[in-house]
């Protein structure tokens, strides 16, 4: 009988390739395994391609088994090749140290780190790498692994061409290296990573093998890449990645991200992104098909992750952000949150001085002329902040400007614009 969580893993699409699949799932349908993931701190903030790696693994935490959570302190100083077809630009230790505090507090929303038997662990490769010296790299792993099985690694063989220094050509044995000791130190025995890991994967289960003797049991499992349906890439938008740090990317406009899922995609994506049940979504499902003008999938999918990575507070602030532009009444809105909604709308910039209507909205190039302007005000189609302006004589002054710094004036039904006084 194949194990539950595997069956689920490959319903909701989770499965690219496993490594003896048989005694995996033996393996965890009768001890309860530790197994990791690992990321490297290229930066201060994961984005959502990232994420499906560590949510797989949360799953595996939910049944019952232990995550180990790998933030490469010393991997990220050497630069993983893989899906690149140049090196990488190294950081700094100081950077790194930034970069693994950002990380930490993100995956902190994820996974559970109580006390219990298996509550998540965070390690850091530095604490082990950056002990070692080269000599004992070089002799302790160096002779275990053929160059030959190296360059037969896809990663490194499709930079052949272009270049790869020794730097980078010594990534995947340090991330076997990885395996090796969390296996020795934390009895970890699986190893999730992304498709583009594969060939790192298994460099750690060969230098396991060459460690140990033939009783050694680890394993690798690998998820496929997600894609759109329309063939292009996930994850970005106009505006660049989606992120998980709300300084880069709003509460509000990662929920927008989500809720403006295509029909066509939102289901793969609550299988993959979500914790819903198997019933649950298959109801959503038959709501796309039949109802796709309620959306409900979409909205679901964006309240899930919206409070799984940003919590319930920030989900409900980007749901009334929604709503108020959904209804165009802006008065529901504190100045922050006007702030973040319209940071991405057309925007000028004007004195800070008391000035009539006329002149602020051909100032601004909101209306074309003062003739046109005219008559957007006594057509009622200009409202300041959410209060609609029909007098030609009204004056924009210190009542208008949220904070004393911006206004938010609407021409029209949709069309917006911020103008910022200095």
């Amino acid at each position: 009988m194949a194990n539950a969580l595997i069956e689920d893993l490959q319903w909701r699409g989770l499965l690219y390739q496993q490594t003896n699949a048989e005694g995996m799932e033996k393996l965890l349908d009768d001890e309860k395994v530790s197994l990791y993931v690992g990321v490297d701190p290229t930066a201060d903030s994961m984005h959502i391609g990232h994420i499906v790696p560590l949510l797989t693994l949360r799953r595996f935490q939910q049944a019952g088994h232990r995550p180990i959570l790998l933030v490469g302190g010393a991997t990220g100083m050497i630069g993983d090749p893989s899906g690149r077809s140049e090196e990488r630009n190294l950081l700094t230790q100081e950077q790194i140290a930034r970069n693994v505090a950002g990380l930490k507090a993100q995956m902190e929303r994820i996974f559970d780190f109580g006390e219990d038997g298996n509550g998540a662990q965070l390690v850091n490769n530095f604490d082990w790498v950056g002990k070692m010296s080269v000599i004992d790299f070089l002799r302790d792993y160096g002779k275990l692994i053929n160059v030959n099985y190296m360059l037969a690694k896809d990663t490194i063989a499709s930079r052949l061409d272009t270049g790869i220094s020794f730097t980078e050509f010594s990534y995947t044995l340090i991330q076997g290296l990885d395996f090796n000791h969390l296996y020795d130190h934390y009895d970890v025995r699986i190893q999730v990573g992304g498709s583009d890991q594969w060939g790192n994967i298994t460099t750690g289960l060969e230098v396991i093998r060459k460690t140990h003797d033939e009783n050694a049991k680890a394993f690798g499992i690998t998820i496929p890449l997600v894609t759109k349906a329309d063939g292009t890439k996930f994850g970005k938008t106009a505006g660049g990645a989606v992120w998980l740090d709300p300084e880069k990317t709003t509460p509000y406009e990662f929920y927008q991200f989500w809720i403006n899922s295509a029909d066509a995609d939102v289901i793969k994506y609550l299988k993959i992104f979500t914790f819903l049940s198997r019933e649950e979504i298959e109801a959503l499902e038959v709501s796309v098909q039949e109802e796709p003008h309620l959306r409900k999938a979409q909205k679901t999918l964006a309240e899930e992750m919206t409070r799984l990575i940003h919590g319930e507070e920030a989900l409900e602030t980007a749901k009334r952000i929604t709503d108020a532009l959904f209804s165009g009444d802006l008065k529901a809105l504190s100045a922050s949150e006007m702030k973040n909604a319209f940071k991405d709308v057309p925007s000028s910039e004007l004195p800070k001085e008391d000035k009539n209507i006329v002149d602020v909205l051909v100032e601004a190039n909101i209306s074309s002329s003062k003739r046109q302007a005219r008559e957007d005000v006594t057509n009622g189609a200009i409202s300041i902040n959410g209060e609609k302006v029909t007098d030609l004589d009204y004056v924009v002054d210190s009542k208008d400007r949220l904070e004393d710094e911006f206004a938010i004036i609407r021409r029209g039904k949709k069309k917006y614009h911020m103008v910022k006084f200095n």
